[in-house]
């Protein structure tokens, strides 16, 4: 037991190692010595674990997206409307993406799709069935236009996010990040809810902060 509780210490250092340096210098440049080196650990105890460099990539994004649906579970299990549920998931992500090098490292690595084969696309599917359950929802409170198909939307809405948050890590590494993902929920807002709801609603984009 002592033994196995020493490799999972081990491995969840490599990892940890891991998303430092591919968040630093991205998959393509990053090299084993330099996430051996980080992690403190030899290659030889690094190989041990990970094989090669994109088993440890994707377990990387294993770990980032088991932290980011953990943070998402927390928000849904507090049983607010869908809409507002999903604004608020949107700022978490937002704040994962400002604090956690892992979550950081995990979204560098899948959205850089010529690195896999096959292509990461687990994280992608995992949002937009939760995106759509909560658009669903939204339509059932009133709160999202009936005539708007949820699943439609949520193909729009999760794309969108990424885009901002590639293009805020581009140009101002994610100084702004709030302040565009709060703006991009200020323009969906009046295209999605019912004319008559929108007012009570508008507000919503100020619960990320």
């Amino acid at each position: 037991m002592v033994k196995q509780e020493r490799a999972q210490v081990t491995r969840g250092t490599i990892v940890s190692g891991a998303a430092a340096v591919f968040g630093r210098r991205g998959y393509g440049l990053a090299s084993i010595a330099d996430i051996a080196e980080e992690s403190g650990v030899t290659k030889g105890a690094l190989y041990f674990h990970f094989p090669s460099k994109d088993e440890l990539a994707r377990a990387v994004i294993t770990e980032q997206h088991r932290r980011t649906m953990a943070a998402a579970a927390e928000v849904v299990e507090q049983g607010l409307p869908g809409l507002e549920t999903m604004v608020r998931l949107s700022a978490v992500l937002a704040h994962q993406l400002l604090t956690d090098p892992v979550v950081q490292a995990g979204i560098r690595l899948t959205t850089d799709v010529s690195m896999f084969d096959p292509p990461v696309t687990e994280p992608y599917e995992d949002w937009l069935r939760t995106t759509e359950a909560l658009f669903r929802q939204a339509v059932d409170e009133g709160d999202l236009r009936p005539d708007l198909d949820p699943g439609m939307l949520a193909s729009v809405v999760v794309p969108a996010y990424t885009g901002v948050q590639l293009v805020s890590e581009t140009v101002a590494r994610r100084k702004d990040l709030l302040e565009r993902v709060r703006d991009l929920w200020t323009v969906l807002l009046p295209g999605i809810v019912p004319p008559d709801e929108l007012d009570r609603l508008r507000r919503l984009p100020d619960l990320i902060r």
